[in-house]
């Protein structure tokens, strides 16, 4: 619990809104680097019903911050874009995430592999879907 709240406290802001900025996944701006990392074959980003965590965005927000490594900043912002798969069956593959330090970047996609959990598939005609999520991750250090 000390490490979540000193993790909380110095820095975090997770947005998932950005999961409505864009309608197919080649628009995304990672697309290039992603489609090396991912099978995007059939991924959507918009679905009638999206992929969700047990408990809702929230418990999410709170488990992926648990299981997130608390890391030695040297700047005083980082930019990350964490993504990942929720497959038909619910469950994550392809874990990938992008931004300007290799080491946050990295503690980003443990924290996502250490959810091993069973999403409820995202939906499109009642029909479950390989959905690709995605949200930036924003850490600001205040001295």
């Amino acid at each position: 619990m000390k490490k979540f709240l000193f993790f909380v406290s110095l820095f975090i802001n997770i947005s998932l809104l950005a999961q409505t900025q864009y309608n197919t996944v080649r628009e995304l701006p990672d697309y290039t680097v992603l489609k090396t990392k991912m099978k995007l074959d059939d991924a959507v980003i918009k679905a009638d019903t999206p992929a969700e965590f047990p408990g809702g965005m929230k418990n999410f927000k709170k488990e992926f911050a648990d299981k997130m490594d608390v890391i030695d900043v040297k700047s005083k912002k980082i930019d990350t874009r964490v993504y990942f798969i929720v497959e038909k069956t619910g469950y994550v593959r392809y874990v990938t995430a992008l931004g300007s330090d290799k080491n946050h970047s990295h503690a980003a996609e443990v924290a996502v592999r250490r959810l091993f959990v069973k999403w409820k598939p995202a939906m499109i005609n009642g029909q479950p879907v390989r959905y690709l999520l995605y949200f930036p991750l924003t850490l600001k250090k205040y001295d």
